[in-house]
């Protein structure tokens, strides 16, 4: 008997234990905030339906459209390229549930903490609904936290500052300046090209005699002489045509300018389709930089010396080494 009812009192005792264990990891206050302060300023379904983001601060005024499924950056009315994969990082950050536990409900703490309209973002859905007014303010002492509000509320949340990044970056950083934006996507690439015909600046071929590179299966052909030719250095040359890019956009440069005929790359792709970069002599003879075209587009690009020296490479570049 006495066995039994000791067994009948630890057993009760263990029950006890395990209850007050329980409840102590279901009520424990740290875990309680932790949970109540995961959060996210754009529902995840919301971020799926965003068709206009428009970013103030005081270093610069964003628009951010999209249209037929790209992004676009809408500067003095008129529309260029997004980079899209930064425009998605962004609603992915705006999306994100992460730690913003609320450390204010008092309106007179705005102005102090820097919340009263000075940065601004504003994400707008299908028929111009507003999806998100988000008030973007001082960042805390450590540095690596920023005081957020949502426009129509009092509530003060603080947390990692993840989006300063975007918010006050230049416009240049939000533009898509590659030449050939498809390659972006993925959509064009070195196994798309067939055909290549370089114009090599007027200074470096007299003649005018294009470089002519041809396809066929895994092997490049050329009408120029080469020693001993390096087919992967071919590769890489046209990889570096379809990823190149430009410093900015030219407004102040007429499309139609016949300048745009000093040196020029022909892509030819395996679907039929041409695509060719014109380009127009140094703007001085201090200044390498070139107005460009591309076929397709009525924009006109700047590029840089330096990525003209790495378009138009000599023949011994194409050489094994």
């Amino acid at each position: 008997m006495a066995y039994k009812t000791k067994l009948t009192v630890l057993s009760g005792i263990i029950a006890v234990l395990a209850l007050v264990y329980t409840l102590s990891f279901v009520f424990d206050t740290d875990r309680i905030n932790s949970r109540s302060a995961a959060y996210s300023w754009l529902d995840s379904k919301q971020a799926e339906e965003v068709t206009q983001i428009t970013i103030n601060s005081s270093e610069n005024k964003i628009t951010l459209v999209q249209k037929n499924g790209g992004w676009f950056v809408v500067t003095d009315g008129r529309e260029y390229p997004a980079r899209n994969l930064r425009v998605a990082d962004f609603i992915r950050a705006l999306a994100k549930k992460a730690p913003y536990p609320v450390i204010s409900s008092n309106a007179l703490s705005h102005e102090r903490l820097s919340l009263t309209g000075e940065t601004q973002v504003v994400v707008t859905g299908t028929g111009e609904r507003t999806l998100l007014n988000l008030l973007v303010g001082a960042q805390d002492v450590s540095g690596h936290n920023v005081y957020l509000r949502r426009q129509d509320r009092d509530e003060i949340r603080c947390g990692e500052d993840i989006f300063s990044a975007y918010i006050y970056a230049n416009t240049n950083s939000w533009y898509n300046l590659l030449l050939f934006p498809e390659s972006e996507s993925g959509k064009l690439n070195v196994t798309s090209v067939q055909r290549l015909t370089v114009y090599p600046p007027a200074t470096d071929a007299p003649s005018g005699e294009p470089l002519i590179f041809s396809r066929k299966n895994k092997m490049w052909f050329f009408n120029f002489d080469v020693v001993n030719p390096d087919m992967e250095k071919v590769d890489l040359y046209i990889r570096y045509i379809l990823n190149a890019s430009g410093d900015g956009f030219a407004d102040d440069t007429s499309f139609f300018s016949a300048d745009y005929n000093d040196c020029s790359i022909v892509l030819e792709l395996g679907d039929g389709s041409i695509k060719s970069l014109r380009m127009g002599p140094p703007v001085s003879d201090e200044d390498p930089h070139r107005y460009a075209t591309v076929s397709g587009s009525n924009l006109v690009y700047s590029i840089p010396g330096w990525v003209i020296g790495r378009l138009f490479p000599d023949i011994p570049a194409f050489e094994k080494d």
